[in-house]
This record gives C-alpha cells, structure tokens and sequence, in this order.
C-alpha cells in the first residue's frame, strides 16, 4: 500500500485539490498497485477560495506523516487566506522533511512558492503561476529555483506546475512515479483524460513581448 498525503491550507484551490482526490482514488479502485490518499490541515474547517466548506479527514499535528510515500500540496488565492497558511512553519517543515527523505513531492499553481520558500527548490528546476507583472515567477527565482515556463516540470522527485489547468497532469506523474507509468497510463485512459499535445507543453504562459512590456 502506498501512501499520498495532501496538505491543504485554508484558501485552497478546490480544482486543484480535486485532481489529486480523483486520480488517487481512481487508482486505489482499479489501479495495479492499491493508493490511500490522506488530507490533512491545521485546521478542522477549511473554506476554500470560492467559498465550498470542506473538513480534512486528519489535523496534521495528528499525523505521523513519516508513513507517508508522496506529499500533494493544492495551491489557493492570496485573498483567500492561502499563504498565511502555506507559508507558515508547520508546512514548511512537512515539505523540508519530505524531500529530505528522497520522497515525492507534488505541488500544483503556486504551491511551488511554499516548496521554494521551504528552501528545497534551490538550484532546481521550478515552474509556478507566472502571471503578468512576473510576482510569483520572482518570487520562485528569490528562492533560487530556476524558473522554467512550461506547464508541469519534473526535477527529480520534486513536481511543479502553473495553474488549475495542470491539476490532473501532476496528479498523474505523481502516481508513475509512486506507482508505474504504465499504471498511470491506465487510470487515465479509464478517467478519459486526452494526453496534451505538444503546444500545450510548449507555449509560454505570457507571450515574451507582452512580459517584457509589463515588467
């Protein structure tokens, strides 16, 4: 049995946060290799960024989370509240404790900024939500990630991306790695999800003249 732990901050993205929920459980059910995923907060009762009111299954000071195989963390909005949690020390401790154990780590949107600011993303391959004015790509580069603009980006164990659209494709590499890829192949074709094609990989988020004038 492999084990996922999702970290959820109050403010959290509930696409993003739905990605993982259903790929996982998807595999658990008819996956080759049985998947638990556990969500866990600092708080009994998390309003995510539109309003839906969820309640983690775990608090995370509850947790042993060393029995953990893979960590998931969902991003959220600014004004939502997401950072005053995803910033603080308990999740950065969990991230710290993670990658320092060789394990995998999977954030989607702008929960790279947690991994950076965690200090774990230091000379790695990093990608984030690089809107217009570049705050969270600066953000990333100050945590001394290098920054690079596609939509999912694979640094060893440590998986990044940019936004809601990336949630399924980051819950997908993050199962191959923990599983197979051949079983992640699997539950997507039962989930239906097309593979992206090559533009999808390779357009910039901002279109380098528009990002130059703005910055």
């Amino acid at each position: 049995m492999k084990r996922v732990l999702m970290l959820l901050a109050n403010g959290v993205e509930p696409l993003e946060m739905s990605a993982f929920t259903d790929v996982i459980g998807w595999a658990d059910l008819l996956g080759d290799d049985p998947v638990e995923l556990t969500h866990a907060g600092l708080r009994r009762r998390i309003v995510t960024t539109f309003g839906l009111t969820i309640t983690p299954s775990h608090l995370l000071r509850d947790l042993d989370t060393s029995c953990f195989d893979a960590l998931a963390i969902p991003g959220g909005f600014e004004p939502a509240g997401f950072y005053e949690e995803a910033l603080s020390e308990p999740f950065l401790a969990v991230i710290r404790e993670f990658v320092g154990a060789g394990k995998i780590v999977a954030s989607v949107c702008v929960a790279s900024v947690c991994l950076g600011t965690a200090g774990v993303l230091r000379g790695r391959n990093a990608t984030t939500y690089h809107q217009e004015g570049g705050r969270r790509k600066k953000q990333l580069l100050e945590t001394g990630a290098n920054f690079v603009d596609r939509p999912v980006v694979v640094d060893g164990r440590i998986i990044t991306s940019t936004g809601p659209g990336t949630a399924t494709e980051v819950a997908f590499e993050l199962l191959a790695q923990l599983t197979s890829v051949e079983n992640s192949a699997f539950i997507r074709h039962k989930m239906r999800f097309a593979v992206p094609g090559r533009d999808w990989y390779e357009a910039p988020q901002v279109p380098q003249a528009y990002e130059i004038k703005k910055l």
